[in-house]
């Protein structure tokens, strides 16, 4: 009876140990898996210095979604649509945590046109399609001459798909509004609620 009960406790250690060593891991599969979702984004550029396009900016950090439309800008505004604002999760934390946006931060804003004005909330703007896509990259690799290091990127004011690539903005098309205009580090803090609360005290 003992040599029964020693041969069932060996049984019962020995699927134990099995099962630890699974959900080490398993353990260990989970945590690389979340690891690469929040891997550090850094863009890609072609043989011309343009950068390609990224993927699965809608993924990223959402802070904010200024309008402007048409009808509060007679007779018609020159970026008339919603700006979708996101920023890639890794310089995110680092905001996070210092205030500052740091150096690779990506900021990516992609317009929807104004779609019904109303709905059965009641009248206001809504939103219809997509209709172009923009990069805000600060690089002090890549662009030590830019102001603020930053540098726009435009694929396009158009319906998807958007261009594959696109060259960098020259000062004026771009940087010259937010260095005139912008609350802090060229970037539009005053019109993302997100950023302030975020921003250490």
């Amino acid at each position: 009876m003992k040599k029964l009960q020693n041969i069932i406790w060996e049984y019962v250690s020995v699927l134990a140990g099995g099962l630890l060593v699974i959900l080490f891991f398993a353990a260990g599969s989970i945590s690389v898996s979340s690891a690469d979702s929040h891997a550090m984004f850094e863009p890609k550029f072609n043989a011309a210095g343009e950068m390609i396009r990224p993927e699965g900016t809608r993924e990223w950090v959402y802070i904010g979604t200024p309008l402007t439309p048409n009808s509060l800008n007679a007779p018609e505004a020159p970026f008339p649509e919603f700006h979708n604002v996101y920023i890639d999760p890794e310089s995110w934390g680092h905001y996070k945590k210092t205030g500052n946006f740091r150096d690779r931060t990506v900021i990516a804003k992609e317009l929807t046109l104004v779609g019904d004005t109303a709905a059965t909330s009641g009248n206001g703007f809504f939103m219809g399609e997509f209709s172009g896509f923009e990069i805000a990259y600060k690089s002090t690799k890549h662009f030590p001459n830019e102001p603020g290091n930053w540098a726009y990127f435009s694929f396009g004011h158009q319906p998807e798909p958007y261009n594959a690539t696109a060259a960098k903005q020259p000062v004026a098309a771009c940087a010259a509004c937010h260095i005139a205009a912008a609350a802090e580090d060229m970037v539009f803090t005053q019109y993302y609620p997100v950023v302030r609360a975020a921003k250490p005290k």
